[in-house]
């Protein structure tokens, strides 16, 4: 099974040299956050699908042995609605087990702030001279940075935590 799927790609970033200038700091700060922004996205789509995969099976499932109880003149058919009922319980279990619904808009929300932040540092280095470009703004766009992956992180170790049972 593993050989058939195509290995995901790494997540960190690579180390920069050191002593960059400015205009190679804020280089370096956008492919981290295209970076980013790659990762998002994969994991987006890949919880989309299975988050509707869940639910159109649930519900094909559900109308299925809905519609063979409706046939209870057949005993076969009733056992097998039944068996459908069972399986139809256990897919609708699993979406709020995995919360493939919830990491998919975490990941949307994730990849718009990448976006933004994207968007911010490249319109800092397109409007100002590379003569001019300030290591504490660049730092202070790398704090934000840190902080979409902070929070990312924190979020979905919330969704992945187990119920507290009381």
């Amino acid at each position: 099974m593993s050989a058939l799927r195509k290995p995901r790609p790494q997540i960190q970033s690579e180390l920069p040299k050191p002593g960059l200038t400015p205009v190679e700091l804020v280089h370096d700060l956008i492919a981290r956050i295209e970076r980013g922004n790659d990762y998002a996205r994969d994991r987006k789509r890949r919880f989309k699908l299975k988050s509707i995969i869940v639910k159109a099976s649930a519900l094909v499932l559900s109308a299925t042995s809905t519609i063979i109880l409706g046939l209870q003149n057949l005993n076969g058919w009733t056992g097998v609605a039944f068996a459908l009922v069972t399986v139809v319980t256990i897919v609708g279990a699993l979406e709020p087990f995995f919360a493939w619904r919830s990491l998919w808009v975490l990941m949307e929300q994730s990849e718009q702030r990448f976006y933004h932040l994207r968007d911010e540092v490249s319109f800092y280095l397109a409007s100002t001279p590379p003569d001019q470009l300030d290591v504490a703004v660049i730092r202070e766009r790398f704090g934000d940075y840190q902080a979409i992956w902070d929070q990312l992180g924190s979020r979905w170790l919330e969704h992945r935590k187990p119920e507290a049972t009381e």
